[in-house]
């Protein structure tokens, strides 16, 4: 089994099937859940929420085609759906197209000294 299953469509997965298909979650407590709530656990007190002082990591989305396309026969897929994405205010993703841009860092938690 491919250990990379849930690296391509984790967050997808939860807005296209749990979200969209099942219902068990709303729109609103997923984005949380995948936003404040992890920054909040760790301790990262400038991430997981839009407002001023803030890192600016936005995604948008189409909700009516977000799906993860991994499987554990094919698990190096995309997943789809996803329209634009912004890294620390810099476009990453335009139209489904990467930009070139890498202004992603590693974000230090409570764990490491």
């Amino acid at each position: 089994m491919d250990q990379n299953l849930g690296s391509y469509g984790t967050y997808p997965r939860i807005l296209g099937k749990y979200v969209w298909e099942e219902g068990v979650l709303t729109l609103e407590d997923a984005v949380r859940k995948m936003t404040s709530a992890v920054a909040n656990r760790l301790g990262l007190r400038e991430r997981g929420r839009l407002q001023a002082g803030c890192y600016a990591d936005v995604v948008i989305f189409d909700p009516k085609t977000i799906a993860d396309r991994a499987t554990f026969a094919n698990s190096h897929q995309l997943s789809v759906g996803v329209r634009d994405v912004w890294i620390n205010g810099i476009r990453v993703l335009s139209n489904g197209t990467h930009t070139g841009a890498t202004p992603g860092r590693v974000v230090s938690g409570p764990g490491r000294e």
